[in-house]
């Protein structure tokens, strides 16, 4: 098998040539594609069959995420997996990110993957924030392990990261948590 940053460099390189890409998150195994390509975003709702109504996150580095406050805290956390529903406006890269990619409020998940090296490592190598969503039709399970993946999905991306042992995250998704526009919190999912 190819050495973990040969892979990065494969992936980072079909992210920039527009491709979509299936990989191992922090979390569970996902779809994404470059968070700044609005023809990258629409080819990856088209993939997953995906409602384009319906949000997906961005997965981003430190420095991307808001400085202060309290979503900016929850992002920092080294903890359990948590994305944040935000303004895209209150994030520094906001601007960039394609016009597709917010829901129709303005906002956007967000989250740092602490526990993954490998997106940390693709994200770094690539230079720019990636969406994420589960690596599944829509409606079908999300999957925990590169093996419970459609074949049809697989074959269907751009680029398709090869099983790593042990480098996918918990094998279930993040806490999502809104920030409400009054500064409280709301859970989206526990």
């Amino acid at each position: 098998m190819e050495n973990i940053d040969n892979i990065v460099t494969l992936a980072a390189q079909a992210l920039r040539a527009g491709k979509t890409l299936l990989y191992p998150t922090d979390t569970i195994w996902g779809l994404g594609c470059d968070a700044a390509n609005a023809a990258a975003v629409e080819a990856l709702y088209s993939l997953k069959r995906r409602d384009p109504g319906k949000s997906m996150l961005v997965l981003m580095l430190p420095e991307w995420a808001p400085a202060d406050g309290e979503a900016a805290q929850m992002l920092r956390s080294t903890g359990r997996p948590t994305t944040v529903v935000l303004p895209v406006a209150s994030l520094p890269i906001g601007d960039s990110l394609a016009h597709n990619l917010p829901a129709a409020d303005g906002t956007v998940g967000v989250r740092i993957p602490w526990g993954s090296q490998f997106c940390l490592g693709l994200l770094r190598c690539f230079g720019r924030p990636i969406v994420s969503t589960s690596a599944n039709f829509a409606g079908q399970p999300s999957p925990a392990t590169r093996t419970n993946i459609d074949p049809e999905l697989v074959k269907a991306v751009g680029y398709a990261v090869p099983d790593l042992d042990g480098v996918c995250g918990l094998g279930l998704g993040s806490r999502i948590i809104r920030l409400n526009s009054d500064g409280s919190l709301t859970t989206l999912r526990p």
